[in-house]
């Protein structure tokens, strides 16, 4: 499995694929610990209805993952890899063109 992902991601070293592998898991805690102090300012409190909650937490937690992602792998020495996976990761967002008949 781990064989994989080192060939999936075009990665030579296991010591690498760990320094990446703990790039993420410590990256995801650290964007839903932003989400708290972001929640306080907001005034979203526990007696907050779940249709305002979830949309706000996709809304804080995904761009700062993003970008904790790039800093805690900066961090680690895995910055080049982790621009490409945010560059493929961001295409992925962007709206295609539709191709036109004529």
């Amino acid at each position: 499995m781990l064989q994989k992902l080192k060939n999936r991601w075009e990665i030579e070293s296991n010591f690498q694929l760990i320094l990446i592998l703990i790039t993420f898991s410590v990256t995801g805690s650290l964007a839903v610990m932003v989400r708290r102090p972001i929640f306080a300012h907001l005034g979203i409190v526990s007696e907050t209805s779940l249709w305002i909650k979830i949309p706000m937490s996709i809304l804080i937690i995904t761009p700062s993952y993003q970008i904790l992602l790039l800093i805690v792998g900066s961090i680690l020495g895995q910055h080049k890899f982790f621009w490409a996976f945010e560059k493929k990761m961001l295409s992925r967002f962007q709206f295609k063109k539709r191709k036109t008949k004529v």
